[in-house]
């Protein structure tokens, strides 16, 4: 007896930003925001990362593919490696499809990589099944995710940045959070990313090993996390009124200093010298991205001293940016019949 083995295969390209979080990191603790209320300030901004997601025709020995820094080749989600994969395909049900990951930026770089990974993986395999996620489910989804279903350590402002994108506040309560974009001028708004500059360090970890310590340290480091939260405040007030951008410049500077006092893990001597000599070049004030450790910092300059900043930090990869607004998307969706029997797709 013949199988009939023609169905529609469709095929999902999803685009989500990375983030950089300027205020308030840490704040965005369950193990905080459930009884002091957290507050971050951030933005997505153009750098992607972009997961192709289709389903896999059954001409192979194997059932699933997936591909970022290796590839795996199996049968069942129960023998997937990468844990959000694992994990999601086991949440959702997915099989016999093909994942292939793509991105503008390295991972463990903090920037939220692992975080819009989720949300773009999510809203890829919700449209394979034909299924419509907003904004907020898919933020929803990618914290349980990673938090429950992986059990990873960590905030929860990268997955709703990743989601929403834009340039928000987010504020953190036992019942929730909320998303509220930051009003501000479009001049405004361009000049504060024109004064901003992106340095990779060279250096990378696991965002998920610094936040145990990090989250050890909550209790013994109130009083410094209500600060940076309310400096989430004070940023707000400078961006929102006519007050000089510089004062933006001196708060990240203030909220670097307080944030690596937090954990010895966040910060070390090469980057802590890295700080320093930016400093002393002129730099108004910066700060490493995500948990720490390593990754991209981030430096206010006046964009007169760009070029010399550039040119005492050439050793550094510079990454020029540009704000964006629009979180998570899906670019490319096309349904083509496949013969499974067959030799091709028509």
């Amino acid at each position: 007896m013949c199988r009939n083995t023609k169905r529609d295969k469709i095929m999902v390209i999803t685009q989500t930003p990375f983030r950089m979080s300027f205020f308030g990191g840490g704040t965005d603790f369950k193990e905080f925001y459930e009884e002091h209320g957290g507050s971050v300030l951030s933005t997505s901004f153009d750098k992607y990362c972009y997961l192709t997601v289709r389903h896999l025709p059954r001409f192979f020995e194997y059932a699933n593919q997936i591909t970022y820094s290796i590839i795996e080749r199996i049968n069942t989600a129960d023998e997937v490696r990468h844990p959000a994969v694992r994990e999601a395909m086991k949440w959702l049900d997915m099989h016999e499809i093909s994942i292939a990951y793509e991105a503008d930026l390295p991972a463990r770089s903090g920037l939220g990589t692992s975080s819009s990974f989720a949300v773009g993986l999510l809203s890829a395999f919700y449209a394979l099944k034909g299924k419509h996620a907003d904004k907020r489910k898919l933020a929803d989804d990618a914290i349980y995710l990673e938090r429950v279903l992986c059990n990873e350590t960590g905030g929860i402002q990268d997955q709703i940045a990743a989601s929403y994108g834009g340039f928000n506040r987010i504020d953190f309560d036992a019942e929730g959070y909320r998303v509220n974009p930051i009003i501000i001028s479009k001049e405004r708004k361009e000049q504060l990313n024109k004064n901003l500059m992106l340095f990779f360090t060279g250096f990378s970890r696991f965002s998920s090993d610094i936040a145990v310590s990090q989250k050890k340290a909550t209790k013994d480091k109130t009083a410094e996390l209500l600060e940076m939260k309310s400096l989430v405040d004070t940023a707000e007030d400078v961006l929102t009124s006519k007050t000089d951008l510089t004062e933006i410049g001196k708060l990240l500077d203030y909220t670097w200093r307080l944030k690596r006092g937090i954990t010895g893990e966040i910060s070390n001597d090469s980057i802590d010298m890295l700080y320093s000599k930016a400093l002393d070049a002129g730099v108004t004030g910066g700060k490493l991205l995500g948990a720490g450790g390593g990754g991209f910092m981030l430096f206010y300059v006046e964009e007169d001293r760009q070029e010399y900043i550039k040119e005492k930090f050439d050793d550094l990869l510079y990454v020029p940016f540009d704000f964006e607004n629009g979180g998570t998307r899906v670019i490319y969706y096309k349904a083509e019949d496949f013969d499974l029997d067959g030799i091709r797709p028509r």
